[in-house]
């Protein structure tokens, strides 16, 4: 899957599922509970436990049916290895030069971290393809909004802070995607076994995202 193509399916799907799984175990099964409920954009991030071979493992047992990615890069031999493990996209919740550069030589689809504007302009110049701007809980749609203004042609995607009651503002803000960690896959309900109640939520967020873009 050419660039392109990734981005123009990310824009499609409209929502990325932000893992940061407590174990390697159960990781595999929140990504299981997600996709039961029709969440195809997952992002394992190097937090979890093993990550690139999780996302190695989530790449034979699923191939093109997902969308996978590696998130939370911060060191500048990640992005081969995450390359390597069969990543399609990548994320960092930072905007530093090197670790973008070494993304975007990767050839694969660039997500740099950013929050304000002149972060934002930097991740653009230097080749992040969409800027993550993080953490969203701080700033709200209405900092998104007011971004598009100097910079309408910067995709941007917000992460922290998204759920299902505000990802309507966040759409009419101009994000072309919206990426969430737990309030879309909680922890503490993996910990539990209870994953039938993670496949629910994913349902109640695509609708969510369904009924933002439809309008």
């Amino acid at each position: 899957m050419d660039k392109l193509h990734i981005l123009e399916r990310v824009k499609k799907i409209g929502l990325l599922a932000v893992i940061r799984g407590p174990s390697v175990e159960l990781t595999f099964r929140m990504v299981d509970a997600l996709v039961a409920g029709g969440i195809v954009g997952i992002e394992i991030t190097y937090s979890t436990p093993n990550a690139p071979w999780v996302v190695s493992e989530l790449n034979k047992k699923y191939g093109d049916e997902i969308l996978l990615g590696m998130g939370t890069l911060t060191d500048v031999h990640q992005p081969e290895e995450a390359k390597a493990a069969g990543a399609c996209f990548l994320v960092s919740p930072i905007c530093q030069s090197e670790l973008i550069i070494a993304m975007v030589s990767s050839g694969l689809l660039v997500m740099a971290g950013a929050l304000t504007p002149t972060e934002v302009y930097q991740a653009y110049i230097l080749g992040a393809d969409i800027v993550k701007v993080f953490p969203g809980s701080l700033v709200g749609p209405s900092y998104l909004k007011a971004l598009k203004g100097p910079f309408p042609n910067i995709a941007t995607m917000p992460t922290g802070g998204v759920n299902k009651d505000n990802i309507r503002d966040w759409f009419g803000a101009g994000a072309i995607a919206v990426g969430a960690g737990s309030e879309l896959c909680p922890p503490n309900l993996a910990k539990a076994g209870k994953f039938s109640e993670i496949t629910e939520i994913a349902r109640k967020f695509l609708s969510a995202v369904d009924a933002a873009r439809s309008n």
